[in-house]
């Protein structure tokens, strides 16, 4: 079973978990948050379990921090939709792992009484393709949006658009590793490893 929740990701030289929308528990560890390995420059994403996080909660983040700040909506670790915002209330959005996405997405007809008899048919299969198609026409204007909202970060973007749309059309495992792997492409610093102890 792989993870449900949001991943936030937003800058702060204080602890995410000291910004209003997660109330007053205090910037201590917290069983149903984990924070992954920050990045310079007070880059850090906290992974939150699931009804940790409402949608209002972002435009709260980007005030309290002063500078952009994304969530990905995750379910089950195989599709995200990412929400980002910036000070000026500019939002884009981007599904990942869109052939998932597709198939949760679809709409069921009208006519069927039992989803699961639907699921597999050679009519769900047309109805994802269809549903994908429509998800793929979207990425150039996300990818566009996911570009813009970095600049407004402040961080040059090591790759152009043609590459953000090739991320946001790949397909893997884990979609925290594709959401990792976006902001890096966007140009935010790495996460710096440590370095084994001799």
């Amino acid at each position: 079973m792989g993870f449900s929740g949001h991943l936030v990701f937003a800058r702060s030289e204080r602890p995410l978990l000291a910004a209003p929308p997660f109330g007053s528990t205090g910037p201590g560890p917290r069983d149903d948050v984990h924070a992954w390995q920050p990045r310079p420059g007070g880059w850090q994403t906290l992974q939150l379990e699931q009804g940790l996080w409402e949608n209002e909660h972002l435009s709260a983040l980007v005030e309290w921090t002063g500078a952009p700040a994304c969530v990905a909506d995750v379910s089950d670790s195989s599709i995200a939709l990412v929400t980002g915002l910036d000070t000026n209330g500019h939002r884009w959005q981007a599904w990942l792992n869109l052939d998932n996405a597709a198939a949760l997405l679809v709409e069921e007809p009208e006519d069927v009484d039992d989803v699961s008899l639907w699921l597999g048919t050679p009519e769900f299969e047309a109805a994802v393709g269809r549903k994908r198609a429509e998800l793929g026409a979207e990425v150039p204007a996300d990818a566009e949006g996911a570009l813009l909202w970095a600049s407004a970060a402040g961080v040059q973007a090591a790759a152009q658009q043609p590459r953000i749309e090739e991320l946001l059309r790949a397909q893997k495992a884990f979609v925290e590793e594709l959401f990792d792997a976006l902001l890096d492409e966007l140009g935010f610093p790495e996460a710096a490893h440590c370095a084994p102890q001799p």
